[in-house]
């Protein structure tokens, strides 16, 4: 493993921690799962259940849901929203990008490797 000069390399593509909600766990793990298969994020961590608690529609609304953390590097951000847009079960859903400011070096450099495994011609591993 080839490790890059880390500085340089979060600058040039640095690494976004993006999350969602959906309605169950299924819904989760087949966004979680087909972000990961493309490669689009390193890792998904989906939690909950949680309570969500908004206005909609002039409404008060509480329900539970499911949220999605996203590790995705800011090069694969514009085919994650993409895929987020096509994937998603909600017609208005969250989608919340934040870029990571410190990030363990080896971290970052499993992520980019995870991230581009399939544009580097390497086999899947399964």
């Amino acid at each position: 493993m080839t490790e890059p000069d880390s500085e340089d390399s979060h600058k040039t593509d640095p690494l976004f921690t993006c999350w969602t909600t959906v309605s169950t766990e299924a819904e989760g793990l087949a966004i979680a799962n087909a972000f990961v298969n493309e490669r689009i994020a390193a890792c998904v961590q989906l939690d909950g259940p949680t309570t969500s608690i908004y206005n909609w529609d002039g409404e008060r609304c509480s329900t539970t849901e499911f949220r999605l953390w996203l590790k995705i590097l800011g090069s694969n951000l514009p085919i994650a929203r993409t895929r987020i847009n096509e994937l998603h079960p909600y017609h208005t859903h969250q989608w919340i990008e934040t870029e990571a400011v410190k990030v363990d070096e080896k971290y970052l450099i499993w992520i980019k490797e995870a991230s581009n495994f399939l544009r580097l011609g390497k086999k899947d591993p399964s």
